[in-house]
Parts: C-alpha cells; structure tokens; sequence
C-alpha cells in the first residue's frame, strides 16, 4: 500500500503505486496516475486529468495539473503529463492545457527549482534545468537539455533549441537556436561552450557549432542567407542539421537577435 500521511486528502479516482509516499497535508485530486517510487511533499497539490511517472520528486507545497492561466479556458478536460526522474521544487507549478484533450507535457530528469512556473501547453523536454523564479507563458517549448537560470522569463510561443543556456534574469522573447547562450534582453551573445562540453560533444562539433553561430549572427547575411551557407558548408554533421531544422520550421516569434 502507499505511505500516505494521515492528514492528506486522496480522491479515491486516484492510481496510485504501492511504492509512493505522500506527505502531510497533500491533496491529490482524480482522477490522476502516480508512478512507483514518488515521493509527494508536504502540502503539494495534484490536480485531476494529471500523469505522473516513476520516481519523481515533488516537493512542499508544488501544484502540478491544476487549472491553466488563461481566459480562454472553459472547464473541459485537459491534462498534464510528467515523465520520469525529475525534482520539482518547493511551490513550483505546472499547470495542465487550457485546450480540449490537449496537455501540458514535462519529459524526464528535469529539475525545476523553487517558485518556477511552467504555463498551459508547454513542453519541456529531457534533462531541462529551470532555476528558481522561472516563468514559462503558455505554448513555450523547451528542448532537451536547456539551462534557465534564476528569474528568467519566456514570452508565450517561445521555442528554445536543444542545449541553450539564458542568463539569468533575461527576458526572452524570440526563439532561441540550439546551442546558443542569451542574455538581458533577448540578446544572443555566444555559443554555449561548456554545455556542448559537458554534453559530450568533441572538438570538431564545437568548432561546427561556432561557426555557425557566426554565419547565423556575426557575418552580415539576412537569416535565409546564413542558413543556406551554413547547410553548404557544415550540413552532413548531425548537430548542424539540428540547428537548420530548428531555424527553418514554423514559428510564431521569429529567431533572437544578436546585440
């Protein structure tokens, strides 16, 4: 059976595994799924229409899947999925879709510190680091391995590429290509050297990477420009691919500028 507190208050609707321990005070609402191995803090709140895997922790007084920030919403019933592995800290949120059958999705080994907020409809990939005071608008995408540091904001319809990192206290309000480091106001201002390090990418790839960043930012050409010669010149590498295929899908905010 579950080790759950005598003072919280558990929908019977709820699955929860065997393995899950939950804390003074909690409120675990249904229907809802919980996954072996999680730990639910004190005074935490898991709304309805909510998936959460194995072994995550949830912290004192986080909210996860309840109702989204949006006038638009109407009641249906929208969802918040939550992978695998991730800590979410002291009152963090993570509120579920605003759309019908829609869902707010956070993947695996994440770590969301104290206070941060991801909004309707994300989609926060694997490995993500948001530090404390984070705020996510709705629609905002994160990819794998994203670094936001303290206090950063992220206007809504945002997409952020595989292993950005943003400085902390910045505001961004464009999308921001993989592997690159933004700063202040939506200022693109280098590659993010020691993430690609600590990812494992070689020499060679960094080397790729930076030159890109430079035909992308330092060298005169309009964006479909630099693309085209990037994809000339550095094209066959897996990470450059990445990178065009970022710059060229649909978007609604456009790519970040460099200062």
């Amino acid at each position: 059976m579950p080790r759950i507190h005598e003072t919280a208050i558990v929908s019977p609707e709820a699955e929860i595994d065997d393995t899950v321990a939950v804390g003074p005070g909690a409120i675990i609402e249904g229907p809802c799924r919980i996954g072996a191995g999680t730990i639910i803090g004190p005074r935490a709140y898991i709304g309805p229409h909510t998936t959460i895997g194995r072994d995550n922790q949830i912290h004192i007084g986080a909210v996860i899947g309840h109702v989204p920030q949006d006038y638009h919403y109407q009641g249906g019933v929208t969802e918040c999925r939550i992978g695998d592995r991730n800590t979410i800290r002291e009152y963090a949120q993570i509120h579920r879709s605003s759309q019908e059958g829609a869902a707010t999705v956070v993947g695996s080994d994440c770590f969301l510190m104290a206070c941060s907020h991801v909004g309707h409809d994300c989609r926060v990939g694997d490995h993500v680091i948001m530090a404390n005071g984070v705020l996510l608008a709705g629609h905002v995408t994160l990819s794998d391995r994203v670094f936001l540091s303290g206090n950063v904001v992220v206007h809504q319809f945002v997409r952020v590429g595989t292993l950005v990192m943003v400085g902390g206290g910045s505001r961004t309000i464009q999308d921001v290509p993989p592997y690159m480091m933004l700063v202040g106001n939506n200022t693109i201002v280098s590659i993010n050297t020691v993430g690609l390090t600590r990812a494992g990418f070689d020499a060679d790839a960094r080397r790729r990477v930076k030159r890109a960043y430079k035909l992308l930012y330092r060298s005169g050409l309009t964006f479909p420009q630099a693309l085209d010669r990037i994809e000339a010149d550095l094209g066959e590498s897996p990470e450059i691919r990445d990178l065009l295929a970022f710059c060229r899908a649909d978007s609604q905010r456009g790519l970040a500028r460099h200062a």
